[in-house]
């Protein structure tokens, strides 16, 4: 199989970035997040893409990300929240070992705030992630080869909890 050895999914404010890079360094393998590319290649925010051409601008150059980042990167992979919405973008995870992290929406309040970095949370948080989860969680299911439940456990506890699901040995 080419591409990532291990891709993560979940919503905004769940940790892949985190348990990303713990992985990364535990596999002894590099670590790449496609927010992170988008930011790098646009020049501003994900929140400034959104503020200034709205969420189906920004999607389409997230899938563009995310399917250049799937046939580029060898190592841990992270995508952003909502990339999972593009079904051209589920398909090309099939076949990839994919980890949805996974969070309730207290927890995920707690973690994203009133964070006006995430557009998509600006005005009632508990009320739109709760929404934005009844949409989203079966996107995150179908591409799943392992879920982790991140709830009330430390990134280092999340790494490990992955890495049994996922069936992967430390480098």
């Amino acid at each position: 199989m080419s591409g990532p050895l291990v891709v993560l999914v979940g919503p905004m404010g769940v940790g892949k970035s985190t348990v990303g890079q713990l992985l990364a360094e535990r596999l002894g393998v590099s670590y790449r997040d496609t927010d992170d590319d988008i930011v790098t290649t646009q020049g501003r925010t994900v929140a400034e893409i959104f503020v200034d051409e709205g969420e189906s601008a920004f999607r389409a150059i997230e899938k563009a990300a995310v399917h250049r980042a799937l046939a580029e990167h060898d190592g841990v992979l992270a995508l952003g929240g909502g990339a999972i919405l593009d079904a051209d973008t589920r398909a090309l995870l099939a076949g990839h070992r994919v980890a949805y992290l996974s969070m309730d929406v207290e927890e995920a309040v707690k973690r994203t705030g009133l964070n006006a970095a995430r557009p998509l949370l600006a005005v009632n948080p508990r009320k739109q992630w709760r929404e934005l989860m009844e949409a989203r969680r079966h996107l995150y299911e179908e591409v799943a080869t392992a879920v982790v439940a991140t709830d009330g456990r430390t990134p280092d506890e999340v790494t490990e909890a992955a890495l049994d699901a996922l069936e992967l040995k430390e480098a």
